[in-house]
C-alpha cells in the first residue's frame, strides 16, 4: 500500500507509520520539517507548504490512502485567543489543502482518513456518547464539528471514502500524556483530579494504530468512529489503577478550582470526560488487543 502521511512525526503518526512500514508499505510523511533524523526509518519526507502545493501534491497521485493527523496540540498550552486560533488554523489549513489538492489529482486516493477528538461531543458526564451523538456547544466542540472534520469533506465529491476518527486519550509510556499524568504518581503525590467521577475515555497506542489501518482497509468503513476502548473508567479509578501499576500511593487530591486557576480554560481536559464508546468499530468487527486499563498501563509500564 502507498500510504501518505500528514502530522506523521507525531505520536500517533510516527507509530502509524512504523506498522506500515513494517508491513511492508510505502509510506509518504508530508512534513514541513523532513529531515531524514526526524521520520521512521524507511520513510519517506515530502516538504509541506500550505501555500505551495506544487511541492508535495505528486506524492498524493495514486496513494491508496491519506492519513491526515496534522494540528498543533490541544495540551500545549492555556487557550488564549491567540492559542485557540493557532488549534483552528493549523488544523483548517492542512485539511482545506489536502482536499484541494486530491481533487485535481488524476487518480486520487481511495480513502481518507480524518484525525478528530471525543471532544466532538462536548462537555457530556454521564450519558454514554456514540457516533449518533450530536456535538456539543464549548470550544473543542466546536473546532471538531464546524472546522477540523468539515476541513476535507469536499474529497467526498470525487468518490473518495473518508473516515473520521474521534480520537480518545491515547495511552503510551513513549509520549504523549500519559508519562505526565504519571509524574505525581513517581513523586508519591497522585491522586484523584476534581472530584474523579469525570469519565476518561482512553486507548492504548497500539490499538489506536491498529484501528486505523483496519478502517483504511475495511471497505464498508466511512463517517465517524470513536476510538476509545470499551473498558472506559472514571478518572478516580484510572488513577488507582495508574498508582498500583507505579507501585505509588493514591491519596493527594488536585482541586479543580486550582487546576482552572493553573490551567484556564484548558482545564476542561481533565474536569471534564465524554463517556465515548466504540460501538461503530465494535459493529465493524475490530478487536482491541488491550480493551481494558488495567492490562493496557501495566504492558506499557513493563515494557518501558
Amino acid at each position: 500500500m502507498r500510504l501518505v502521511i500528514s502530522g506523521g512525526t507525531g505520536l500517533i503518526g510516527g507509530a502509524l507509520a512504523r506498522a506500515a512500514l513494517a508491513a511492508g508499505d510505502e509510506v509518504f510523511i508530508l512534513s514541513r520539517n523532513p529531515a531524514p533524523e526526524r521520520l521512521p526509518q524507511g520513510a519517506q519526507g515530502v516538504a509541506w507548504d500550505a501555500q505551495r502545493p506544487e511541492m508535495w501534491q505528486e506524492a498524493l497521485e495514486g496513494a491508496d490512502a491519506v492519513v491526515n493527523l496534522a494540528g498543533a496540540s490541544v495540551a500545549g498550552g492555556r487557550w488564549t485567543e491567540k492559542r485557540k486560533a493557532l488549534l483552528r488554523q493549523s488544523r483548517v489549513r492542512v485539511g482545506e489543502s489536502l482536499a484541494q489538492a486530491i481533487l485535481q489529482l488524476k487518480h486520487p486516493p481511495r480513502v481518507l482518513v480524518q484525525a478528530s477528538g471525543v471532544g466532538y461531543y462536548g462537555r457530556r458526564v454521564e450519558s454514554p456518547v456514540d457516533e449518533s451523538a450530536p456535538p456539543g456547544s464549548d470550544f473543542l466542540a466546536r473546532l471538531a464539528a464546524e472546522a477540523w472534520e468539515p476541513s476535507t469533506a469536499p474529497v467526498e465529491t470525487r468518490g473518495v471514502r473518508r473516515v473520521i476518527i474521534r480520537t480518545g486519550l491515547v495511552l503510551s509510556a513513549e509520549g504523549g500524556s500519559l508519562p505526565l499524568m504519571a509524574l505525581p504518581f513517581r513523586l508519591f503525590l497522585g491522586g484523584p483530579m476534581g472530584d474523579g467521577r469525570q469519565w476518561v475515555p482512553w486507548i492504548h497506542l497500539h490499538d489506536e494504530v491498529a484501528a486505523i489501518r483496519f478502517l483504511i482497509a475495511h471497505p464498508d468503513a466511512t463517517g465517524p468512529f470513536n476510538l476509545v476502548a470499551p473498558g472506559i473508567v472514571r478518572n478516580a479509578k484510572f488513577g488507582r489503577l495508574l498508582a498500583q501499576t507505579l507501585h505509588r500511593p493514591y491519596w493527594f487530591p488536585t482541586p479543580a478550582p486550582l487546576l482552572r486557576l493553573v490551567l484556564g480554560e484548558m482545564a476542561s481536559l481533565i474536569l471534564e470526560g465524554q463517556r465515548a464508546v466504540p460501538r461503530r468499530l465494535l459493529e465493524l468487527g475490530f478487536t482491541f488487543r488491550y480493551p481494558h486499563l488495567e492490562e493496557a498501563l501495566r504492558q506499557l509500564f513493563e515494557h518501558h
